[in-house]
């Protein structure tokens, strides 16, 4: 069965940066799309940002509240999928979870096609790491 393992969380001070780590496991990794997630308190969880694989190797994704700041990375040699956070704001607390979708035969593995946006049904999951982003 995969595996998905969090780690880099933290706190950190509004402003700051913080570069979490998602290890991947039990998997042919370049088959699955590996996204960040995150669930901040009092909020539905979100999709952050998606790194695609197979076909799609290099296409990424990120939501409009990280663009610019966030920037994802997989490394199919390590079976690492990593996640560069920089000028980060209280609002960018909560757990942040990392997910595995496989990559069919229609459909990029991070978006739909046309709409572009997140798949909702990734499958695989970590148990999250958390990040706190004091003012």
């Amino acid at each position: 069965d995969g595996k998905l393992v969090e780690s880099g969380g933290g706190l950190v001070q509004a402003g700051g940066s913080l570069n979490l780590s998602c290890a991947v496991s039990g998997f042919s990794f370049d088959d699955y799309a590996i996204a960040w997630f995150r669930q901040s308190p009092g909020k539905e969880r979100e999709g952050v940002s998606c790194a695609d694989g197979a076909d799609y190797y290099g296409d990424k994704y990120y939501s409009d509240s990280v663009k610019g700041r966030f920037t994802i990375s997989r490394d199919n040699v390590r079976n690492i999928v990593d996640l560069q956070m920089s000028n980060l704001g209280p609002d960018d607390t909560g757990v942040y979870y990392c997910a595995a979708r496989f990559i069919g035969w229609t459909d990029p593995g991070c978006t739909t096609r046309g709409a572009g946006t997140l798949h909702d049904d990734f499958a695989t999951w970590g148990r999250g790491t958390q990040v706190i982003v004091s003012p």
